[in-house]
């Protein structure tokens, strides 16, 4: 079995072709996609955060919204770019936000990526301290946030405080028991799985990572996953960590599939990221029987416990609950997933 959710980087456009001509456009059918994704048997509804930029990018009113409309998908982000956050202020968020979906927010965080403007953390008041550089501070946000979510208190209370205080220390409230566990850390190297896995997070693997050895995405992908679980077990966790990893996969049922993604005759490819050699993985799309037994090949995708379909949202929400669906019908159950 695996788990099978979507991940949306909500983005609106005016283009007459596009279904989301506006940010209320792309967070209201971001909404009804989850809505309609749980009626179809999926496990998971993930948003990616992207700052300056006409995608979603503030995750905890839309989770707090998911939350609140539906009862068992998993709901999440992938992932959320701690350079930008204060980890205080996201920590009451994040613990308002799985309270409303009664303990099912899977929060998936990460140093970040490059963005839409030069140093955009520093417009939000953040800024390295000499002998720090953008990804240290970044780490070092997720770290206070990660002892934060342990409730434990560390406030000196107000000797006269306007309402009656509980005894000793005072935490950050809402407290939602729980979620330390389902914090997650997007990895893009082999040396960053490793420590995600000595902070006890779970790991999210995205479409593109730091090409290590010149080998296939997926095998380095996977090698990536093995490395991640073997810290886990020398760190000496006792809990099972979680696995996510993301595709484009499109199963062309009908004549628009075809016109969408027919054409899709993809391969990996190398290019640039941050001053890195990155390995981006190929998109799948073929006939259901096809693409069984493209994925079957796929080594990372085998090692994931969880698969996170990445949809063409602006193609709006009829139309992406079709491409879920025929995932979730037509392909899952002949690769062992439902």
């Amino acid at each position: 079995m695996k788990k099978i959710g979507f991940l949306s980087f909500g983005h609106w456009n005016t283009t007459r072709h596009s279904a989301a001509r506006s940010a209320r456009d792309a967070l209201q059918q971001s909404i009804e996609l989850a809505v309609a994704a749980e009626e179809l048997g999926a496990d998971g509804a993930y948003f990616r955060v992207h700052h300056f930029a006409q995608q979603l990018a503030s995750p905890f009113p839309l989770l707090a919204a998911v939350g609140a409309r539906t009862s068992r998908i998993e709901i999440g982000t992938a992932v959320i770019d701690m350079r930008y956050e204060n980890p205080f202020y996201m920590v009451e968020d994040a613990g308002a936000a799985d309270l409303i979906s009664n303990g099912r927010l899977q929060l998936g965080i990460s140093r970040g990526s490059p963005e839409q403007v030069i140093e955009g953390w520093r417009h939000f008041g953040y800024a390295p301290p000499a002998g720090e550089d953008d990804a240290d501070m970044g780490r070092r946000h997720a770290q206070v946030f990660l002892d934060l979510l342990k409730g434990e208190g560390f406030a000196r209370p107000n000797p006269r405080p306007m309402f009656p205080n509980p005894p000793g220390l005072l935490r950050l409230e809402p407290h939602s028991a729980g979620l330390r566990d389902r914090i997650w850390w997007g990895s893009g190297s082999n040396a960053t799985a490793i420590w995600a896995a000595q902070h006890e997070m779970n790991m999210q693997s995205s479409t593109l990572k730091a090409d290590e050895s010149g080998e296939p995405f997926h095998v380095q992908q996977a090698r990536q996953i093995r490395v991640f679980r073997q810290a886990w077990t020398d760190a000496g966790h006792t809990r099972e960590p979680r696995v996510s990893v993301s595709r484009s996969i499109f199963a062309l049922m009908n004549d628009l599939d075809r016109t969408y993604f027919g054409g899709d005759d993809s391969s990996d490819q190398i290019g640039q990221i941050d001053n890195m050699r990155a390995v981006f993985g190929r998109s799948y799309a073929a006939e259901p029987d096809l693409l069984v037994e493209q994925l079957r090949a796929d080594e990372a995708i085998a090692e994931a416990d969880t698969l996170l379909l990445t949809i063409p949202n602006t193609l709006g929400v009829e139309y992406n609950a079709h491409v879920i669906e025929s995932i979730l019908t037509h392909v899952a159950p002949a690769l062992g997933w439902r």
